[in-house]
Formats: C-alpha cells, sequence, structure tokens
C-alpha cells in the first residue's frame, strides 16, 4: 500500500528545549492515524510541522511521496494539499454554512462548487442546515460542517487537531465514530492529535504514543493494549496493575495471584525477576472460588464496579466486575485470575511513580 505521509527523524526545539526528537512514522494511503499523549508531549508541535506552521530542525516530511519540508525549509502550508480541523473549529460567524464549505472552493468553476458542497453537506448530514450561520448550530453541528469546509478542496491529508475536546462526553465519542466513517466514505488520509485514547481507539488505524517528545509505540490498538512494549504505554494505555514476579517456564510465572500460565508477550528467560500487566477483566469475581482478596475501595460504572483488591501477597489489584455484585469495603471475595497473555517487563529500570498519569490510566504498582 502507498505511503502517503512520511516522516523521518523529525526534531524541533524552541528556545533551546527539545520538543520533538527523532520522531518517525509512516501513514499508508487511505488510513487515519492518530498521535496521542498527555499535555505538552510534542503531538501538536508534530501536527504544526506537518502542516507547515513550523521548520523541523532536522529530519524529512514526505506527503505522497513528495518532500514538503526538511530543516531548509520547504512547501509553504497553501501548498501542502493538506485540510486542517481545528479544536474551536474556526468557523466564519458572519458565512452561512454553504458559504463556510465554499470557502476552500472559491476557484473552482460555479456548477463544481454547487455540487461539491451539496455532496458535502449530505456526507456530514448537515444539508436542511446549508443557509444557517455559525452561531445557529449545536458544537457537534459545527465540528461537521468544519470537517466539511477541510475535506471541500480534497486535501490529500487532514490533520485533526484535538477536534472534539470542546464538546460534551456521549457527543464526542459518538462524533468521532461518525466522523470515522465519513474519512473512510471519501478515502482521506488523516492525523489526528488528542489526549483521548478513548477518540484514539474509535478512530484510528494507527496509533502513535508519544512522551517527552519521542514516539514510544506505533502501532494497533490492540496491540498497544495487549502488547505495550515499554513501562510508558503500560501506564498510559487502559488500566492496569503491575504485580511483581518471577518467571519460572516458558509460559509459566509466579505472582501474587498465583501460578500464572500462558503465551509471554515478549521472551523472558527462566529466573528472571520481572513485572506482570494485570488488566481489571484478568480478574474475575467467582462466588466459589477459595482464593479471596479484600475490599479496598470501589468506583461504580454503571454496569460494572472497578474493585481494588489487597491479595493475600500484600500485592494490589483490579478487578471489573459485574455491578449487581455490589460488596462492602473491607469484605472478602472469592477471584479467579483470567490471563491469557502475559503482558511482562523483565526489569523496571525506570521507577513507575515517576511517570506523569492521565485521566484515562489507573495503574498501581503491586
Amino acid at each position: 500500500m502507498q505511503t502517503i505521509l512520511e516522516l523521518r527523524n523529525i526534531s524541533k526545539s524552541f528556545d533551546g528545549k527539545a520538543v520533538i526528537s527523532d520522531l518517525s512514522l509512516a501513514l499508508p494511503q487511505g488510513s487515519i492515524g492518530c498521535l496521542l499523549g498527555a499535555s505538552g508531549c510534542g503531538k501538536t508541535t508534530a501536527l504544526r510541522t506537518i502542516a507547515g506552521f513550523e521548520t523541523p530542525d532536522t529530519g524529512r516530511i514526505l506527503i505522497n511521496d513528495r518532500l514538503v519540508a526538511d530543516p531548509k525549509g520547504g512547501v509553504p502550508p497553501e501548498k501542502r494539499r493538506i485540510g486542517m480541523v481545528f479544536q474551536d473549529y474556526a468557523l466564519f460567524p458572519h458565512l452561512t454554512v454553504k458559504e463556510n464549505v465554499n470557502f476552500g472552493l472559491r476557484r473552482a468553476p460555479g456548477a463544481e462548487q454547487n455540487r461539491r458542497i451539496s455532496e458535502l453537506l449530505e456526507v456530514v448530514g448537515m444539508s436542511a442546515f446549508q443557509d444557517q450561520y455559525p452561531h445557529e448550530l449545536s458544537g457537534g453541528q459545527q465540528q461537521r460542517i468544519a470537517l466539511a469546509r477541510a475535506l471541500a478542496p480534497q486535501p490529500e491529508i487532514l490533520l485533526l487537531d484535538e477536534p472534539f475536546s470542546n464538546l460534551d462526553v456521549a457527543l464526542r465519542e459518538r462524533l468521532s465514530m461518525e466522523v470515522r466513517d465519513i474519512l473512510k466514505q471519501s478515502g482521506t488520509s488523516a492525523i489526528l492529535v488528542t489526549h483521548n485514547q478513548h477518540e484514539a481507539f474509535a478512530m484510528a488505524d494507527a496509533i502513535g504514543v508519544m512522551h517527552n517528545g519521542q514516539l514510544e509505540q506505533w502501532d494497533s490498538a490492540y496491540n498497544l493494549y495487549h502488547r505495550p512494549v515499554s513501562l510508558y504505554v503500560a501506564n498510559f494505555i487502559g488500566e492496569g496493575v503491575l504485580l511483581p514476579g518471577k518467571v519460572l517456564a516458558d509460559r509459566q510465572v509466579e505472582t501474587g495471584l498465583g501460578t500464572l500460565s500462558g503465551q509471554f508477550s515478549y521472551p523472558c528467560r527462566n529466573g528472571c525477576p520481572a513485572h506482570i500487566l494485570i488488566r481489571p477483566e484478568d480478574v474475575v469475581h467467582d462466588h466459589d472460588s477459595k482464593y479471596k482478596a479484600k475490599v479496598l475501595s470501589k468506583n461504580f460504572r454503571g454496569p460494572n464496579i472497578l474493585y481494588t483488591l489487597l491479595l493475600p501477597s500484600k500485592d494490589t489489584i483490579l478487578s471489573l466486575v459485574p455491578s449487581h455484585h455490589d460488596h462492602k469495603i473491607g469484605e472478602e471475595i472469592g477471584i479467579v485470575p483470567q490471563v491469557e497473555e502475559i503482558i511482562l517487563f523483565e526489569e523496571l529500570s525506570t521507577p513507575l511513580h515517576s511517570f506523569p498519569s492521565s485521566d484515562d490510566s489507573h495503574i498501581v504498582m503491586g
């Protein structure tokens, strides 16, 4: 598959402070990529550099095999054939919906303008609102118009900068899936920047977790969750606990949850100390189990309760349990580990507490 966007060893500093360091990635034609990370990780600077608003200190950027940026300069933003969707929509308040979408089509013949506007408003479900002004629309409707305007000139790649952050949670999740459908329907390649992993999972084919200006892992959502390559990725993606353990044999490790058997995510020699990532869904509540754990705290989530449990080994774990199993703090409940793929790290080179926390993660050291 042809590559639409390629970053080769991109670095960028401001006032002597590195914001992006040796960033490399490739996005296939028609794919949606995402740069995911906490505030200050460098993801927005990376997007601005792709757009042409910043010049890289080192490296090269290619769009559709055409060099658009290197330290010497590059192609101006308006000639890179990119579209931009911003956090604040950036719609023109004095123009109607139709006129906003038409903004990028002014050089096209009139008949072509009308055809393209009608086509895009139909795609984003806003045909009935073409004569209204932005202030007459909801946030979600405004974002759809911003998307239609960005798609109007048929860009080679669309850049989305935290496009849903001003919306409420329910609308944000629904709109992210709708935008993915629209991009796939139009065959548009895109790069999304967000701090919200749920948006990243809903939209992107490939996700890059960024930390301190570096790309920790560029991979599918499945692999980020089930096969994180670093402790930072394990900490940032999803919820879980790192339990200390010891490898007994191939596919077998001893932990505070007992001896776990399963496929190792990474090779680890026999006898080596390791830290094993246990997700809440790996710990199943079972009234009849002889193995008990004490409820330390609980987080009611509607259909589920996330329990924090104390093991007899004094390690702490998480367990996601159907909410009709409502237990009290201090109560002992039966549990059964069901860990099929064992995610383990042979050594803990960096103290886990030094990592910045994420609103979307919950990981503790056993």
